[in-house]
């Protein structure tokens, strides 16, 4: 059973407002811009791409702050153990069991369904090496709870970061994801090499 209840590091009082400042001051002075509109809605699944390196954690991380959003991620039980259990859900990580008898979407999909509020990010490539196709799970989430995709990019090349556009699933995944894949065209990672 998924869970997603408590305080975060993008929702802790005192905390959370300073990591806001030094994610924003860290994104001016290492001269990487922020673009785009962060979504205004309760539910949603976040594309973050192209993943290509760790570093790409410290810009999207900084956006997500910047922007005030609060945000999960999802990922293996064993990704949690403890002691650290505690501080990768305070990360916002939600941990799934890919031994139970339901599949990950449908996990993630009672999570959605038990929530007012969830926006899940997920890194489309499911990896940080080079792949030629995405995983269809960010797919398969946002239209079993009917909630739009928002797309979130880095671009080393422009030094940019951001929000791209709401994409509302139309149960049609190669058209659609042909539209999401041509936003992201233009975009390379931290490592160029393995955009």
């Amino acid at each position: 059973m998924i869970k997603n209840k408590g305080l975060t590091i993008f929702n802790t009082p005192l905390i959370s407002p300073l990591l806001r400042l030094l994610a924003t001051a860290g994104l001016k002075l290492s001269g990487w811009k922020t673009v785009g509109e962060a979504p205004k809605l309760n539910k949603y699944v976040l594309i973050a791409a192209p993943h290509t390196s760790n570093w790409d954690f410290f810009p999207m991380v900084s956006v997500v702050l910047k922007y005030k959003l609060e945000v999960h991620w999802i990922g293996k039980h064993t990704l949690f153990p403890f002691p650290i259990r505690w501080f990768v859900r305070w990360m916002g990580g939600i941990p799934i069991d890919r031994r139970a008898a339901r599949n990950t979407v449908e996990q993630v999909a009672q999570a959605y369904n038990r929530s007012d509020k969830l926006a899940l990010v997920i890194a489309p490539e499911g990896t940080r090496g080079k792949v030629d196709n995405w995983k269809a799970g960010f797919y398969h989430i946002a239209t079993s709870v009917n909630v739009p995709i928002q797309a979130t990019f880095v671009d080393s090349r422009t030094k940019t970061t951001g929000f791209g556009p709401l994409f509302h699933p139309t149960g049609d995944y190669e058209k659609d994801l042909s539209e999401i894949r041509a936003f992201y065209a233009d975009k390379v990672g931290i490592r160029p090499e393995l955009t």
